[in-house]
């Protein structure tokens, strides 16, 4: 059988009917049953029916958590090998934290709902933004951002592909940074739909409540190695786990090199495990020498599993 990796979807991949394709199987069903009980919420309806709150923040991070480990649950029910890497883009980080059962499912949901309520109240609304700038090297968005700043904050926040880097800051630095990359030949750069700068330095009151807040969960050695957002790198130890869970909120998401780690070992197929197939998107931009599928239905965990047989 050949080595393969799995890779976790972060915000942004939420969507009403988002799990409807997996036909009300019972691993799917089960998970999300028990992600309501846990936190008091009923996130399968959530999932199932019109309504806006799939979209607030605090509501966002454990759905997309219940849905990553609800998929990895029915992929594990029908194959015994392991990945050889898991992965997660930012709050995915954590689907592949509890899939590696580094982090029980009942503690990462209730740490996914605190990572979001400190995130929110790190910045008042309005205060802060997020921006895509596509078709500018990496060189270059820092540089307008750099140059946008103005005693402000604007970085550079999701690396996450060639020529698609996202943005993060105070709005007016945002928006600064916004003219500066057009007039600078950036094919797009628009604002995104999100209250929240993650991953820039404004977030960091929200990384050191996070951090506290971890020094009371409990967490093991994955038995898969996870490769994380904030240094590329696979943590075997709870505190340096602990850490780079911490450092994610206020550091950026470098995609690009997590997807040519797997790639420089030796790793031919991946799988976006989770709702959508923003990943695999983006997978397929960063490198042409991974087989790359999203995990999107029952017929598609299928149809991997033959392929890396």
């Amino acid at each position: 059988m050949n080595k393969y990796s799995l890779i976790f979807p972060g915000q942004g991949s939420q969507s009403i009917g988002m799990m409807n394709d997996f036909n009300n199987h019972p691993l799917i069903k089960s998970t999300f049953d028990e992600a309501s009980k846990i936190l008091n919420v009923d996130f399968w309806k959530m999932v199932t029916e019109p309504n806006e709150d799939i979209h607030q923040t605090m509501h966002t991070q454990p759905i997309l958590l219940a849905s990553g480990i609800a998929t990895w649950r029915l992929w594990q029910s029908k194959i015994d090998q392991l990945p050889s890497y898991l992965a997660g883009h930012s709050l995915g980080e954590y689907s592949a934290l509890v899939a590696s059962e580094a982090i029980e499912f009942k503690d990462a949901l209730k740490l996914v709902k605190y990572r979001a309520e400190v995130m929110q109240k790190a910045v008042p609304e309005g205060v802060g933004a997020m921006a895509a700038i596509l078709g500018m090297s990496d060189h270059e968005v820092i540089s307008a951002c750099k140059d946008a700043q103005e005693n402000e904050v604007v970085e550079a926040v999701n690396f996450n592909s060639p020529g698609q880097v996202v943005i993060a800051g105070n709005v007016l630095a945002v928006e600064r940074a916004i003219d500066i990359a057009k007039s600078r030949g950036a094919k797009r750069a628009v604002l995104l739909p999100v209250s929240v700068p993650s991953h820039c330095s404004l977030m960091q009151n929200a990384s050191d409540a996070l951090r506290e807040y971890l020094s009371h969960t409990a967490i093991k050695k994955p038995k898969i190695p996870v490769i994380h957002n904030v240094d590329v790198i696979e943590h075997h130890d709870a505190d340096t786990i602990k850490d780079a869970l911490a450092k994610q909120l206020c550091h950026p998401v470098r995609w690009v090199e997590t997807i040519n780690k797997i790639v420089f070992n030796k790793i031919s197929y991946i799988a976006e495990c989770g709702p959508g197939k923003v990943l695999t998107g983006l997978t397929k931009r960063i490198t042409t020498d991974l087989q790359t599928t999203a995990l999107v239905n029952e017929n598609a965990i299928d149809e991997f599993k033959i392929l890396i047989q």
